[in-house]
């Protein structure tokens, strides 16, 4: 059994203890399912969405929510702007592990999570991680990839324009 972390508003912790994880967030091809990590020895390759998922969400306190998932599950794993390749879970746990810079990897569980798969909840440090995307910082964010009304975004384009974007 592979163990992997979800991170969640901490807001949710009763009624993932009640019911699971539910399958709201959607791939890349719409199919609905939960986004998560394998939990590796490095806390900030396994926590690495944390800040972004904060700074985005807008929540002030996230949760991650450890649970298990038998080795032989299919899942879908790669990197947030690519195409996600399915593989078993245990499969894709390895090829995070293997990468030598695992940031920007996820895995996709394309069902819910049950409330009797989750081994755990816990606090996160919010600071771990990193933002828009990995190896950002001194980089401008893309403005066409930001969501109207997100914090910070008419700032973003206003500036991209002036900068001929």
């Amino acid at each position: 059994m592979t163990l992997f972390t979800h991170l969640s508003p901490a807001d949710d912790i009763r009624s993932i203890r009640r019911a699971g994880i539910r399958a709201r967030s959607r791939d890349h091809e719409g199919r609905a399912g939960v986004f998560c990590l394998p939990v590796m020895p490095s806390y900030q390759i396994t926590h690495q969405w944390g800040r972004e998922l904060h700074r985005r969400g807008g929540r002030r306190t996230m949760v991650a929510v450890d649970f298990r998932l038998p080795d032989d599950e299919p899942v879908l794993v790669g990197r947030y702007n690519h195409r996600h390749i399915e593989r078993t879970s245990a499969e894709a746990a390895a090829l995070i592990a293997g990468c030598e810079d695992a940031r920007g990897y996820e895995v996709f569980v394309p069902r819910a999570i049950g409330a009797r798969e989750i081994h755990r909840v816990r606090g996160v440090n919010r600071v771990t991680g990193w933002r828009y995307m990995p190896n950002a910082h001194g980089r401008f964010p893309c403005p066409c990839c930001l969501a109207r009304g997100e914090y910070g975004s008419a700032k973003i384009r206003k500036k991209a324009e002036s900068r001929g974007y």
